[in-house]
């Protein structure tokens, strides 16, 4: 079984190997959610995204953004996976103190099964509730991370057990 054949950033990748500029810019797309329109526009959600906004982000001229939208448009598979892009929402973790919650960060082998199960079903034992879950892809960010936005007071146990964890390399309490 051939279980990473369709992971998302290597298809990208190899689109645009020899394009480093629109590579960025179909990073921050993907990290973003932004997609592109059959009008070849920019769109966070339903807000439109100029050519310039993405051009300041990645530091790349605006006319850049604007021929990567059409590259993007004429290549069936980019179009397919750009044009469907969404934003997962906003992060809870830099107001998670003012809620009253807690946020660990968890370093695990992102290509082990199994991590966000074992560790939310020991919190779950301690009654705390995951308010919501972010994981990095592996594929986007180097040391990627799951973070998680906790209600309800996270005990010591419970932090040793998910240390615990196979796959676990580190779980921090912030």
């Amino acid at each position: 079984m051939h279980r990473y054949r369709h992971a998302l950033w290597p298809q990208i990748k190899d689109r645009l190997a020899k394009q480093p500029e629109r590579l960025s810019i179909v990073r921050k797309m993907v990290e973003l959610g932004i997609r592109v329109s059959e009008d070849a526009r920019f769109y966070l959600g339903d807000v439109e995204i100029s050519d310039t906004a993405i051009a300041r982000a990645v530091n790349v001229d605006r006319r850049v953004v604007r021929s990567s939208a059409e590259q993007i448009l004429q290549d069936a598979q980019l179009k397919t996976i750009l044009s469907k892009l969404k934003p997962s929402g906003a992060s809870l973790v830099d107001v998670a103190q003012e809620l009253g919650y807690q946020v660990i960060v968890i370093t695990a082998d992102p290509h082990k099964p199994g991590v966000i199960s074992v560790v939310t079903s020991i919190l779950a034992e301690y009654g705390v509730v995951v308010r919501q879950a972010l994981a990095d892809d592996p594929d986007l960010t180097p040391e990627p991370k799951l973070t998680l936005v906790l209600q309800g007071t996270v005990p010591p146990e419970a932090l040793v057990r998910a240390r615990s964890v196979a796959s676990v390399s580190s779980v921090t309490l912030r």
